[in-house]
């Protein structure tokens, strides 16, 4: 990255971020989400909002399709997951969301390991994270305890999101440059669009 991209990157304290989220468990509803709860405190202490929080059971199919619905929604930016990421059987939604990236970002899980190391000795070794970027959406997977849950936020996300979401997003709006495909005065990629739309000119 050169200095002019790490200009473009928003003030994370200037940023509103609309997030989608939706908690993992089998054993817990939303009315006793403690992980959910402690998103929604965090996001809340840093001037972010919640566009829709949902709850769903550990199920590989409900979590990717939930997830994938959030990441088609026009107005959220950033989905966090929390729960299930484990390595109990039914542990699943790493195992159903990573087919939904892109891109992944492997220094979350790296950095959230050290973090929890320091906080949590060896049990950190059990516990599994993803990040990654689908559709121009930043996605974080996050354990499902409360704990787990503050540190990858306060530590990572709410630091980095906001950067991640303009870089992710920054190649989008190429309508504002009146530069689409087959509409410029300079030449057209393909010859069929070209003669297509401007023919008689």
């Amino acid at each position: 990255m050169d200095d002019t991209d790490a200009g473009d990157i928003p003030d994370p304290d200037d940023a509103t971020l609309c997030t989608g989220v939706v908690t993992i468990a089998s054993d817990r509803s939303l009315k006793d989400d403690a992980a959910g709860e402690a998103i929604n405190e965090a996001l809340a202490d840093n001037g972010s909002e919640i566009t829709v929080r949902e709850h769903v059971g550990s199920d590989y199919d409900k979590v990717q399709s939930i997830v994938s619905r959030l990441i088609d929604r026009g107005d959220v930016e950033v989905v966090i997951t929390a729960g299930a990421t484990g390595v109990e059987p039914d542990d699943i939604t790493i195992e159903a969301v990573d087919p939904l990236l892109e891109k992944e970002l492997t220094a979350f899980s790296e950095l959230f390991t050290v973090l929890a190391y320091e906080r949590a000795g060896t049990k950190a070794v059990a516990a599994r994270t993803l990040a990654g970027i689908a559709e121009g959406t930043p996605v974080f997977c996050l354990p499902g305890h409360p704990d787990a849950v503050r540190l990858a936020l306060e530590e990572i996300i709410l630091s980095e999101a906001a950067g991640i979401v303009e870089l992710a997003r920054e190649a989008e709006p190429d309508s504002e440059d009146g530069e689409e495909p087959g509409t410029a005065d300079g030449p057209a990629d393909t010859g069929a669009s070209s003669e297509a739309t401007n023919g008689g000119a």
